[in-house]
């Protein structure tokens, strides 16, 4: 097995039907099952793997349909069924949630008040911090730790009515989206066992609240040797979170993350809209098939390789990749294995509804590690 972010070949795969054991002397620690090698005449070759021993930054990128969150389900499978790693999916479609049947837990999204400085309090609710509310939420934030004393802060100050009047519905905004209590999420509760988070029934601002508190709050917890296991923090839709309050959060972890244990996986149908951060730390890199000039370009600019790659290696089917690995300093043409947990990234079909096909009767995974009718998948 050729073991992508590692640079010997070989490796102990991960206990399965699948499971190929490499035999290099020294070569240890886990291997995800990623899928085959792609041979010239489209046929499986030889299996692949991904490096899980070690801590990685990834990027999963490829238009709508072309199989980009499939991949991203399963890598969160192989992480799931690894000893010593704590897996956190966040989840803005809502298109992991069969995760539950190899073991993911769906926690509840909570941010503590407290984890967000003045400044991302203001961007949070799209004040201006020279402003006169703006001000009087900056000043909330640094006196209380919590909501429910930023409220009462404010309705104790001695301000003009419109400030204090403008302060006080954008913090009854803030308490309205559910996430913002007095307790977090800990890091602790995310290391237990894989946890999904589901950000599907959220808006921008607090999605992002959450994005930004669980990458922050798992870096800050093994900075500290707070957490014994390696947190993978895996993120879809990365480019509805690059440019909000939890863009400091994703670049933290993204360029200091590996070296405290924590690692961050970034899937997007649009890597044109990610910072040039996210395709530079990434050593682990995959790419589906990509139709938008802008996000061609803006691959091969991370990866000048790209351009250079024979049509007929390039991917142009579901599940069909390029895997740059950094590691090796390689590009592989590869094939994603299948799902072993349903993937929720289908897109609704008249034949869905009552009177159509049932359930059973829907195209389901293929060898080529997609079903026919993913869309962001």
């Amino acid at each position: 097995m050729h073991v992508v972010g590692r640079r010997e070949w070989g490796g102990r795969a991960r206990s399965g039907p699948e499971s190929v054991s490499g035999s290099t002397p020294g070569s240890t620690g886990p291997v995800g099952r990623l899928g085959w090698f792609r041979a010239r005449d489209g046929s499986r070759g030889a299996p692949v793997g991904v490096d899980l021993d070690r801590p990685h930054a990834g990027l999963v990128v490829g238009k709508r349909g072309s199989g980009k969150s499939y991949t991203l389900g399963v890598l969160a499978e192989e992480l799931a069924a690894t000893d010593g790693i704590a897996p956190v999916v966040l989840d803005p479609l809502d298109a992991f949630a069969g995760l539950d049947a190899c073991g993911f837990l769906d926690r509840e999204p909570r941010v503590s008040a407290s984890s967000l400085d003045p400044r991302a309090w203001c961007d949070l609710l799209g004040l201006e911090p020279t402003g006169p509310a703006g001000s009087l939420v900056w000043r909330a934030a640094s006196e209380r730790g919590c909501l429910a004393g930023m409220r009462s802060f404010v309705a104790d100050a001695d301000v003009p009515d419109p400030t204090a009047r403008a302060a006080r519905n954008h913090l009854d905004l803030a308490a309205s989206w559910g996430v913002l209590g007095e307790r977090a999420l800990d890091p602790s509760e995310l290391a237990g066992r894989p946890v999904r988070l589901s950000l599907s029934g959220l808006d921008s601002a607090p999605a992002s609240a959450v994005v930004r508190a669980v990458l922050a709050g798992c870096h800050r917890a093994r900075l500290r040797g707070e957490l014994d296991a390696l947190p993978w923090l895996l993120l879809d839709e990365a480019h509805a979170f690059v440019d909000g309050i939890a863009a400091p959060a994703i670049r933290r972890v993204l360029t200091r993350g590996r070296a405290p244990g924590t690692s961050l996986v970034l899937a997007t149908q649009r890597p044109s809209a990610l910072p040039e951060a996210a395709a530079s730390q990434a050593d682990l890199l995959l790419a589906h098939r990509l139709s938008g000039r802008a996000d061609r370009e803006a691959l091969e600019r991370a990866r000048p390789a790209a351009a250079r790659v024979e049509p007929d290696r390039r991917p142009t089917e579901p599940g069909e990749a390029l895997v740059f690995d950094e590691t090796s300093e390689s590009v592989h043409a590869v094939r994603i294995r299948e799902r072993e947990t349903p993937h929720g990234g289908t897109t609704p079909r008249v034949g869905d509804s009552d009177g159509g096909p049932a359930a059973g009767d829907r195209t389901e995974p293929t060898a080529t590690g997609t079903g026919g009718d993913t869309d962001g998948a």
